[in-house]
């Protein structure tokens, strides 16, 4: 089995910090400190070496060091299955994020085939009885784990609907003006809904093979209305019949953007969104660990965690069959937490980070 690691992290002028240089093995991270020192903002850092706004969702403009904001840059070393990487983000005085791999410029996109990227964070323990839109959120981040090309896909999707949307807007009845942008709607709407059912059938798998002491989820695709169309002719065919539908609502009705994601914790048949808050917790949990398994076995390399408080809302025993967990699989986990108590069940099969602030800027202390 291979690993997939930072070796090295650099942080400038990114957030609470202003210079960071870290030297890492393959070891889970434990990083801990008082509230606000800037133990989140690390590892939103690493959440910015996969495709996306980061684990925040933040713009570019909001990550830059203050007063300064004179931009920021994160460089580091990936060890992944095929070898040595280095990756670096930059952004200059707010301006869009710019991604190099190997000194090489490249899309944002492409850094979904080299990094496996997954997080929990404390914004995230309503996912099941918020919006539907977290709940998206959510099942792409997993399914692109599996298939970099979603995020390529699902770009395509949302631009093509804008321009939707801005026919439907402006009442343009001509049919020659919607042929086009449905035909690619659909074409990559049934790419999107493809993926996402392939990805939970990987999180049954993992699920059902494993021995965990976190519950099982089960999940489900639904359609906040009408019936799911899954094939490229099915969605094609349902934007043409709810045409004049949208052009009433002013907006796309029919689509995998009104998919949502429906979770049972199956061993009592009790819908995610019933469950107590402890419940819901473990279900997520459940489910990040499932998916860092299937990714395993898939690519040869578990992905990189990154987990943001989680430790202070178990109790000692989920506790220790978390880092068991997360040990087992040899991934480097990256959590947050305020003390380092939290973290004496790893002892040393973890390296450790503690984070203070001393004038107004992050500081970071590698601890034995």
């Amino acid at each position: 089995m291979g690993k997939m690691f930072l070796s090295h992290l650099t942080l400038s002028h990114f957030r609470s910090h202003h210079l960071v240089r870290l030297d890492l093995d393959a070891r889970p991270v434990a990083i801990f400190g008082n509230n606000g020192a800037g133990k989140t903002n690390l590892i939103e850092a690493v959440s910015l070496f996969s495709p996306g706004r980061g684990l925040r969702r933040a713009s570019a403009q909001d990550m830059a060091r203050r007063p300064e904001s004179l931009g920021w840059k994160l460089s580091g070393i990936l060890n992944a299955p095929s070898g040595l990487h280095e990756i670096s983000v930059t952004s200059e005085a707010g301006a869009s994020r710019q991604v190099q791999i190997d000194n090489k410029s490249t899309p944002q996109t492409a850094l979904a085939s080299l990094t496996r990227v997954l997080w929990l964070i404390p914004a995230m323990d309503r996912l099941w009885i918020e919006g539907a839109e977290g709940r998206r959120r959510f099942l792409d981040r997993m399914v692109l784990s599996f298939f970099p090309g979603h995020a390529e896909a699902s770009l395509t999707y949302e631009k093509t609907m804008r321009e939707r949307n801005k026919l439907l807007k402006e009442q343009v009845r001509d049919a020659h003006w919607y042929a086009v942008l449905e035909t690619q709607m659909a074409k990559t709407g049934a790419v999107i809904h493809a993926n996402r059912v392939a990805a939970l059938s990987r999180l049954h798998a993992a699920q059902s093979s494993s021995q965990t002491h976190f519950p099982t989820a089960e999940l489900e695709l639904t359609q906040s209305e009408g019936t799911m169309p899954g094939t490229e002719a099915d969605l094609l065919e349902a934007l043409q019949e709810s045409r004049f539908r949208d052009m009433a609502a002013g907006r796309t009705l029919v689509g995998p953007h009104r998919t949502d994601l429906y979770g049972v914790y199956a061993a009592k048949s009790v819908p995610a969104s019933d469950c107590s808050t402890g419940e819901q917790k473990a279900l997520l949990i459940s489910l990040i660990l499932a998916n860092a398994r299937a990714l395993s076995a898939e690519i040869g390399a578990p992905p990189l965690l990154l987990l943001d408080e989680v430790a202070a809302h178990l109790d000692a025993g989920r506790r220790e069959a978390l880092y068991h967990e997360i040990c087992a699989l040899g991934a480097q986990a990256w959590m947050t937490g305020t003390d380092a108590e939290l973290f004496s069940g790893l002892g040393s099969r973890a390296q450790y980070l503690e984070v203070g602030d001393t004038s107004g800027a992050s500081e970071v202390f590698l601890r034995d």
